[in-house]
């Protein structure tokens, strides 16, 4: 009862926390900082949270590099861009998830909730999906990946027509 009250109130000291320590370009090279410890401790005594070491410096610079460019640098560095891993985190840490939607023409990606039902999935698409919901067809990723194709994908008897509860996966 108190925490419904409290999420209406939508304060952000109530909100998940993610914590980027930038580092410069030289410690985030060499993975090191005498500070990383230090502020470890104080991010558990006060609620902990995920933590990220990241250096701006080299992602500004990396950011306007070409893709082979790019990664001919960051393999002579010896580091990696850890932008998609705060992506990710940003992402779990707020209870995100992504779906897909997909056509003969066209693929789209959808942001919600984790733990939406399909039909509440079907209303980030448009309101009336959502009441006139009555089934979903279904695939995982990883099963289009290995088989290559919608139709290899039913062939094999992996897709599927889920109904009102069917919680959707990321």
């Amino acid at each position: 009862k108190d925490i419904v009250y409290l999420n209406d109130m939508m304060l952000l000291t109530a909100k998940p926390v993610m914590y980027l320590i930038n580092l410069s370009e030289t410690d985030f090279r060499r993975k090191k900082n005498k500070f990383l410890k230090p502020i470890h401790d104080w991010v558990m005594a006060h609620g902990g949270g995920p933590m990220i070491p990241y250096s701006a410096a080299f992602e500004s610079e990396i950011m306007h590099m070409e893709g082979t460019e790019r990664e001919e640098f960051c393999k002579e560095g010896g580091v990696t861009s850890v932008l998609p891993k705060i992506i990710k985190t940003a992402f779990t840490t707020i209870h995100l998830i992504y779906f897909f939607t997909a056509g003969p023409d066209e693929v789209k990606g959808w942001v919600i909730r984790k733990g939406y039902k399909a039909p509440q999935a079907a209303g980030t698409i448009h309101t009336d999906f959502e009441r006139g919901f009555i089934c979903a067809e279904v695939m995982a990723f990883e099963d289009l990946k290995q088989h290559g194709s919608e139709s290899e994908v039913k062939a094999v008897g992996r897709y599927r027509q889920e109904g009102k509860t069917y919680v959707v996966n990321d």
